[in-house]
């Protein structure tokens, strides 16, 4: 199964992560999700939605058929208002309300799975499936259909801002600006919220505007021209919503909470910055022309970046704050209260490689690689094989200690982050994008990659120390145009040489 994808680079812990140990974790992770662990609570937290629709970005390419299955088990969890069961139960199917809800991210993740499933396979009759909601199993719903509720939710639920409400929480399930908890011992995930609140996410802001990027892409797949344009225009919107309210200076906000007080920013006293938004606006597109991406990666590596990985916010909080929930619960340095939450490194390692510096992307990977990590293994005692959910960061008494390995959506997304933005070899619904963006001290590598019922073999030289830039592309000795693959050429075994300048 590993011979889907192999690899020949220069550095030895990245050939140790991606060759084996990552893509082996991704397995895990598709099997167990985070339901149990030395770390996790067992069967009765199941699989979780979003966990593992992100999961599949992993394993996509060593398991087609496990992931077509599994992404029609996640849609049929969704209910008909679009929101989600935030966990499901794999043996039943059948989603879990007691372990809360209201995770206004959820949606969003389905057109990211679905997306890469099609790019991966080319098989886009996934999108006539018939999935039921969970809440109306007599409906004769098909995956578009749900897909399309997914980004039609963000649009109908978004506040005074024009950014989506957060609801429960986002991807940060401890950033609860709905909860107002009071009572000590009492579970934030499900406790209530309050009604009518106008708490907003500008982490799921940028989310959902790369999930039009790939909701366009489906679109044009299947000659749906005037909704790609349609998707994009509302793309447009949020990104001028963002721009405009969630632009704080020298970063993207984390939120607005329920009084409409910003959240993360530089009239905040503790938490005036977070590494999500920065991530996903970025990844999203927002503030590619104007410099506002940079700007925003730039202040993430003055203000968060450590030696062990980026910490998730900065300062990090000294005292529960009831607005905001579980996240000023920990104490500083752990979990959710500025420690290094490896699953969001791994978006700005991709937002890294994305603006081009492919220096930087690297310096971020190998931060928290944890090949890398057995030079400190006695402070870091954990795996030196597998992610782990969390390290310590500098505010703790012990940091640079990890926590929670194995069952982490730093997985899937340090394979994507790895093989696609830095390796820059990408599915496409047209072919294999190539597109590496590589540290310019990096002579060449290649890459062994089974798609499609082909072998590719693609050797990048890289001879003017550059970081990206594909200056030639050969195909069994002819010269294309661009740097996409096409699905017709070559047999079996397609020999593929780049230059990059």
């Amino acid at each position: 199964m590993l011979s889907n994808y192999t690899a020949e680079v220069p550095d030895p812990h990245v050939s140790r992560m991606v060759n084996i140990w990552n893509q082996y974790q991704c397995m895990t992770t598709l099997n167990l999700s985070r339901s149990a662990s030395g770390f996790e609570s067992g069967i009765g937290r199941g699989m979780g939605y979003r966990d593992s629709n992100q999961d599949l970005l992993g394993v996509v390419h060593l398991q087609p058929t496990r992931s077509r299955q599994r992404i029609i088990d996640l849609a049929s969890t969704q209910l008909s208002d679009g929101t989600c069961f935030h966990q499901y139960q794999p043996l039943t199917k059948k989603g879990n309300a007691d372990i809360g809800g209201g995770f206004n991210d959820d949606p969003l993740w389905l057109p990211l799975s679905v997306y890469a499933y099609i790019a991966e396979t080319g098989d886009n009759t996934i999108l006539a499936e018939r999935c039921p909601y969970a809440d109306k199993a007599d409906t004769a719903s098909t995956l578009m259909d749900h897909l399309e509720l997914s980004m039609n939710y963000t649009l109908r639920n978004r506040g005074p801002h024009g950014l989506p409400l957060i609801g429960h929480a986002d991807w940060n399930d401890c950033l609860n600006l709905n909860c107002f908890s009071t009572t000590p011992g009492e579970s934030f995930q499900c406790a209530g919220d309050i009604a009518g609140s106008v708490a907003e996410s500008v982490m799921i802001a940028g989310l959902f505007c790369a999930a039009c990027d790939r909701m366009a892409a489906i679109y044009r797949l299947i000659g749906q021209e005037a909704k790609a344009a349609d998707i994009l225009a509302r793309k447009a919107e949020m990104q001028k919503a963002i721009e405009t309210n969630g632009w704080d200076g020298q970063w993207f906000l984390r939120a607005y909470d329920a009084y409409g007080h910003k959240v993360g920013s530089k009239e905040s006293e503790e938490g005036r910055i977070f590494i999500e938004s920065q991530g996903w606006c970025v990844l999203g597109g927002v503030g590619s022309s104007d410099g506002k991406a940079r700007a925003a990666l730039d202040s993430v590596k003055k203000l968060l970046a450590t030696p062990n990985g980026i910490v998730l916010q900065q300062p990090a909080y000294s005292t529960y704050h009831i607005e905001l929930g579980e996240v000023t619960s920990y104490p500083p340095g752990y979990k959710e209260n500025a420690g290094i939450f490896t699953h969001n490194n791994t978006w700005i390692q991709c937002a890294e490689a994305l603006l081009g510096d492919g220096a930087q992307a690297m310096e971020y990977f190998l931060a928290i690689c944890p090949s890398k990590k057995e030079e400190q293994i006695e402070t870091y005692r954990c795996e030196p094989y597998v992610y782990s959910q969390m390290t310590a960061g500098p505010d703790a008494p012990t940091p640079g200690e990890a926590k929670n390995s194995w069952l982490t959506g730093t997985a899937a997304w340090s394979f994507v982050a790895i093989s696609q933005y830095i390796l820059g070899v990408t599915p496409s619904p047209a072919g294999l994008v190539v597109n590496p963006c590589i540290p310019p001290g990096w002579k060449g590598f290649s890459v062994s990659r089974k798609f499609r019922g082909k072998t590719y073999k693609i050797d990048v030289r890289n001879p003017h120390g550059i970081c990206r830039g594909v200056r030639r592309l050969t195909i069994d000795g002819q010269a294309i145009d661009g740097n996409t693959i096409p699905l017709h050429l070559g047999g079996d075994k397609v020999n593929v040489q780049v230059v990059l300048e």
